[in-house]
């Protein structure tokens, strides 16, 4: 194999693992969107961990309704523009805060007990997992691949080594 066809094959597949987490965090924002007694309330104040009172903090009234709105509309934004492949460096700086607020808010850390989250890996946890693949994307962004990027190079010359 040469070092094309594996650099195309890593790309190929970097568009894939793009186009399946946009559609995690695409269908995660509608469900939450179209829920209307959906709040980010018993997540946040069941929080663990040493950032249990920042997440309290984010509890009170004046805020939640805020939060909520935030984290469906970051949602939605950053699972279309992975979908679409567009904008992916700033949908991925997007979707590494979220996922980052998520581990933070339920860390799998021993000791903790575990309330709201799917299991409790010692460290790890899906949050975890889908923020190094949203770091991959970052680094390696398939939208002048696979996507709507692609409409807005004029040609290829102007891909440049970051854009690769």
């Amino acid at each position: 194999m040469t070092d094309s066809t594996k650099n195309g094959a890593l790309h190929n597949v970097v568009v894939l693992l793009r186009v399946l987490i946009g559609w995690h965090f695409l269908y995660e924002g509608i469900v939450k969107i179209y829920n209307p007694d959906w709040t980010a309330m018993g997540y946040l104040a069941t929080a663990q961990g040493p950032l249990k009172p920042f997440f309290n903090i984010l509890t009170q009234d004046a805020l939640i309704g805020w939060i909520d709105a935030f984290n469906m509309a970051a949602l939605v934004v950053v699972g279309l523009c992975f979908i679409l492949g567009i904008f992916e460096k700033k949908a991925a700086i997007i979707a590494i805060g979220l996922l980052l607020l998520y581990y933070f808010a339920h860390p799998p850390f021993p000791g903790l007990y575990q309330v709201n989250v799917e299991g409790n890996y010692w460290f790890v946890n899906k949050n975890l997992i889908e923020l190094v693949a949203c770091l991959v994307i970052f680094y390696l962004p398939t939208g002048h691949r696979f996507g709507l990027q692609r409409f807005f190079i004029k040609n290829d010359t102007q891909l440049n080594t970051e854009n690769l």
